[in-house]
């Protein structure tokens, strides 16, 4: 009998649908965005949501099946996913670069127009120091939580990272859920002028970053509690925790710039 025998350290990955399903998921979603916006119903993008959703769900457990069970995820492979995880930062970097550019544009030269000021004239501010530093204290605190359960890992203390994970999962929710208690009673609303636009489209997308990070967490506290993670492999794991530390870096620009020197 002949055995095929691998002899390079390189992962070869199978045919899959679910590149394709993603780009049908998105393009549904995005023709969906355009109906719901123009005024019509919103069923186009809802169903395109559901099919990301349950692609990227299907996509991350195939996955975590080729690192964890069929053991794909080699020395060499796991270096390169960090190398093209952070290359993905990168990418998030320069996009939130664009949304602090839309903000100075307007902000550091208020044309006609916003009134020639900044907030412009009828724009009530968020106060400094009432929810916006508690949404600071609270997220960064998860960063702290989720880097103490990370050297858990790195040194078998199990159950500090549990504790530590359900921490930093119980910060990222409650965040979300102060972010929204901030937007119901917000003075302003999207439509008010470049001000209202700017405000909810940069704190809007990172409270999308944060749930984004939140439902990473969760897969890799699921996969801590099924023994699947060692001091040794855990890319997803860094993933998850380089991606949170890149939400809690945006949020300190968001709560300096926007909250602080903006209002």
């Amino acid at each position: 009998m002949k055995y095929n025998k691998q002899s390079h350290p390189f992962h070869l990955v199978e045919p899959s649908p679910w590149p394709l399903t993603t780009s049908i998921g998105l393009g549904i979603m995005a023709m969906g965005g355009v109906i719901y916006f123009t005024g019509l119903d919103s069923i186009v993008l809802i169903l395109g949501l559901v099919v990301t959703i349950m692609t990227s769900t299907l996509w991350w457990r195939d996955c975590i099946r080729e690192g964890t069970l069929q053991g794909y995820h080699t020395k060499k492979v796991r270096k390169g996913i960090n190398i093209g995880f952070i290359l993905f930062i990168v990418s998030e970097v320069f996009f939130f670069f664009s949304i602090f550019w839309a903000y100075f544009h307007s902000s550091l030269s208020p044309s006609v127009e916003l009134g020639g000021m900044w907030p412009p004239m009828g724009i009530e501010a968020l106060n400094l120091w009432e929810l916006p530093l508690l949404n600071t204290v609270i997220l960064l605190s998860s960063g702290a939580t989720v880097t103490t359960a990370h050297h858990g890992l790195i040194y078998g203390a199990r159950r500090i990272v549990i504790l530590s994970l359900i921490t930093t999962l119980i910060l990222a929710v409650l965040f979300v859920g102060c972010q929204g208690y901030e937007y119901y009673n917000a003075p302003f609303s999207f439509s008010d002028g470049a001000y209202g636009s700017t405000f909810f489209f940069a704190t809007g997308f990172h409270g999308l970053h944060v749930i984004i990070g939140t439902i990473f967490l969760a897969v890799a506290f699921n996969r801590v509690m099924n023994y699947e993670l060692t001091n040794q492999h855990h890319v997803g794991f860094e993933s998850a925790i380089l991606y949170w530390h890149f939400v809690d870096i945006v949020w300190l620009f968001l709560f300096i710039v926007i909250y602080g020197w903006g209002a």
